[in-house]
């Protein structure tokens, strides 16, 4: 007897030759997807950004609870405080929070506590991640791996926006509480991540680096 609460579920089906294909084809777009920290003031538009975040929210989730909020920012002046806060708790991370192997590790990376990208890129989304829910009484409703599950809409984020052939960075200050109080958050999301979006700038460079080859990431039980 089918479950009142399930329905067919149909999915277009591939050959061999095709699923190879289409593998490898994404994979060869994915691996050009870069962490871009110089950005192109270019407007994007909206409708994009919606769309990418409605990619987002198609990732599965702990009891389907889908606990995120995705706060999209393209008012300057609200990006410009979200700068000013990002970078005075980035200096004290460079100053000193920061162990020196950590430090060490971002060398080649070219990181440091500027963060010109947040006034730069024309729209920031904040990932918030809902610890809990509240029921229509206030009552608090459990979330389960909220963490796992704002990590996989992340990563689905971050597809997309290279499938639209933006650029996007992940950006995370620690601590990052001063993001709820800017944005007047409620007091059951944390932030997540802060991603600038949009186009590189005609001068952006990118660290010369290199993947895992697959005998570095894959264990094989066959």
């Amino acid at each position: 007897m089918q479950n009142e609460e399930h329905i067919p579920y149909n999915i277009e089906r591939f050959s061999e030759d095709e699923i190879i294909h289409r593998s490898q084809e994404f994979y060869n777009r994915m691996n050009q997807r870069r962490s871009v920290r110089d950005f192109s003031s270019e407007q994007v538009p909206l409708e994009v950004m919606e769309n990418l975040i409605l990619t987002a929210s198609t990732a599965p989730s702990g009891a389907h609870k889908q606990p995120w909020t995705f706060c999209l920012i393209s008012n300057s002046s609200l990006k410009s405080k979200l700068r000013e806060l990002a970078e005075e708790e980035e200096k004290k991370s460079y100053g000193g929070r920061m162990s020196d192997e950590w430090i060490e590790d971002l060398a080649p990376l070219g990181t440091n506590w500027e963060k010109e990208f947040i006034d730069v890129a024309p729209w920031i989304i904040v990932v918030m991640k809902k610890a809990y829910d509240f029921d229509k009484n206030g009552g608090k409703l459990n979330n389960y791996y909220v963490s796992e599950s704002v990590g996989i809409a992340s990563g689905f984020l971050l597809a997309a926006i290279h499938n639209a052939g933006l650029v996007a960075l992940t950006h995370t200050p620690s601590p990052m509480n001063f993001i709820s109080e800017a944005l007047n958050r409620p007091v059951n999301e944390r932030p997540f991540l802060l991603i600038p979006v949009g186009f590189p700038a005609k001068s952006a460079l990118v660290p010369n680096l290199t993947r895992k080859k697959k005998e570095d990431i894959i264990e094989y039980y066959e």
